[in-house]
């Protein structure tokens, strides 16, 4: 018997892993926002932190229990946050928050309203639109201190806009009359900025779109609630949380025009600014903190109920686009389907 030699077994090769084509863009990614992300933390992080540890003392000269005069900063606690609700201060508080609220909510509205026609507008072919386009941009471009001044100077006593109306009204004293111009002013500066985003939003909606619509017998009303209004959906929310954002903050705008200590326009913004610039650093912190909360609690609830969260979007659209490619027509389909279930006889429409 010869002993046989044994073989050696041949190594199974390992399939290779296919990689995704976002491999590693992750941590690409990471790398290249460290450096913004570290400016961002000293100029935003650190000044908030410091704003929260100052709200907690009470600086300048001030007289202690048994009567004698305490200079330098002093650790109070929460007693700052505690004062913003008494007697005249709170009453003052609440008024600013009001009017803080006030002007948000009918300024967004109304620019919202305006930056979409606008948009609409921009967005029709006709000729001299790069005229039109320039020309509702411009209070954009406009600083908002110069377009203060420009409509202080528009409603002073001799102005353009008491001989408009045909009467004499006193705009810069307390009243309606002052919040009415804080809101025309402010509407005609940042309604372009909607209209902006708005028209970036209609220029990606395909023509294919509009085209199925109107053979489905659509007007022009179904096509602009069922097809204009939802694919630009995302553009919108997000113009509308810029401004609902930076009305919140309103200040420049209402001191300019109207000035200081009008109870009808102070905002908490220009309340903050009042204690700090009397030195009472302490309290102005905390009128500080109290409305970067009150930005953080709006901004939240916001993008929880409205859902504006183009991130999320974008990422399911981008899983989506293999199902996209092998469907062309899957959006022109979509929305015939949309507009066959709501549209009635009459003549298509293209917004």
């Amino acid at each position: 018997m010869t002993a046989s030699t044994p073989v050696a077994e041949r190594p199974v090769k390992e399939p290779k892993r296919q990689q995704r084509f976002d491999e590693g863009t992750g941590r690409l990614a990471a790398t290249l926002l460290s450096p913004t992300l570290l400016v961002l933390g000293v100029v935003v992080l650190f000044p908030i932190m410091a704003a929260l540890r100052d709200s907690l003392y009470q600086s300048g000269q001030r007289l202690d229990e048994n009567g004698f005069i305490v200079k330098g900063s002093t650790f109070v606690g929460l007693d700052n946050y505690t004062a913003i609700f008494k007697g005249e201060t709170g009453d003052r508080f609440w008024n600013a928050f009001y009017n803080t609220s006030f002007f948000t909510v009918v300024c967004v509205i109304l620019e919202t309203a305006l930056g979409v026609a606008m948009a609409l507008i921009m967005h029709k072919a006709f000729k001299g639109r790069g005229i039109v386009r320039a020309s509702i941009l411009v209070p954009w471009a406009i600083p908002t201190v110069i377009s203060a001044l420009l409509w202080k100077w528009i409603f002073q006593a001799d102005g353009i806009a008491n001989a408009v109306i045909g009467t004499q009204v006193l705009w810069s004293t307390e009243g309606w009359q002052s919040k009415l111009s804080v809101v025309i002013a402010d509407t005609w500066k940042t309604a372009p900025f909607i209209g902006l985003l708005v028209l970036a939003g209609l220029q990606t909606i395909p023509a294919e779109v509009y085209e199925a619509a109107k053979v489905d017998g659509a007007n022009a009303w179904k096509t602009f609630t069922r097809i204009t209004l939802p694919l630009v959906k995302p553009a919108l929310l997000v113009a509308v949380l810029f401004r609902i954002l930076d009305t919140l903050r309103i200040f420049d705008l209402p001191f300019v025009l109207v000035g200081a200590h009008k109870n009808s326009v102070e905002t908490l913004s220009m309340l903050a600014y009042d204690e700090a610039f009397n030195t009472r650093f302490g309290p102005a912190a905390a009128y500080a903190t109290v409305l970067f909360i009150y930005v953080a609690v709006v901004a939240y609830l916001f993008v929880k109920i409205l859902g504006a969260d183009v991130i999320g979007e974008a990422r399911a659209k981008k899983r989506g686009g293999g199902r996209r490619k092998k469907n062309g027509n899957a959006d022109t389909a979509a929305a015939r389907a949309v507009v066959a279930a709501g549209a009635g006889p009459g003549t298509g429409g293209n917004v």
